[in-house]
């Protein structure tokens, strides 16, 4: 685990730190790229990469890579500073927001190159005789999968984040509803 060497920052602040970093990790997230958003996700000004280097204990140069992929996802910016040259950077910290440009970066990275990758392997095995019915019958499954999910994640994405709150406050109503309406079917 990456030392954080900044002792003066409450003993909750650098566990939550460290504990994100390596949660970070468990989500195929850099630990150091991780740590560094939870600092400025923390932090009540922004920092610059000197700064941010000096409170965690890392290379600068790993502070920079991180600072460059965390302003990729759009999960932190540049905040100018009046009378700094250099730049510093603050966290978004609406969380609905932040999960929704996780959910956005995932897709694209990871979703959406499997959707293409699984229709080209659908469309292969289509053509292919010797293709087992129930391999065709689960690629075909995975692939509506991918279709519907990504569909549903294309309607949530547009409902405004106070929608979505109600929505999920719903949770144990909307169950209900489905069994009601499911032994209604019966």
């Amino acid at each position: 685990m990456t030392e954080i060497t900044d002792i003066t920052r409450p003993q909750g602040i650098d566990r939550f730190i460290l504990y994100w970093g390596d949660m970070g990790s468990q989500w195929g997230v850099n630990r150091s790229v991780a740590q560094v958003h939870a600092l400025l996700y923390l932090a009540p000004e922004p920092m610059h990469a000197e700064q941010i280097a000096h409170a965690l204990g890392i290379a600068r140069s790993n502070v920079s890579n991180s600072l460059k992929e965390l302003v990729a996802w759009r999960l932190i910016r540049r905040v100018p500073i009046a009378g700094d040259r250099r730049e510093h950077f603050a966290a978004e910290v609406d969380l609905w927001e932040m999960a929704l440009r996780i959910a956005q970066g995932r897709r694209e990275r990871e979703i959406d190159p499997a959707k293409l990758a699984i229709a080209e392997c659908v469309a292969l095995a289509q053509g292919d005789a010797s293709v087992d019915p129930v391999a065709m019958q689960r690629l075909t499954e995975m692939q509506r999968f991918l279709d519907e999910t990504t569909h549903w994640y294309d309607q949530m994405r547009d409902v405004p984040t106070s929608q979505l709150k109600r929505l999920l406050g719903l949770g144990d109503k909307v169950i209900r509803l489905l069994k009601f309406a499911g032994a209604n079917k019966k």
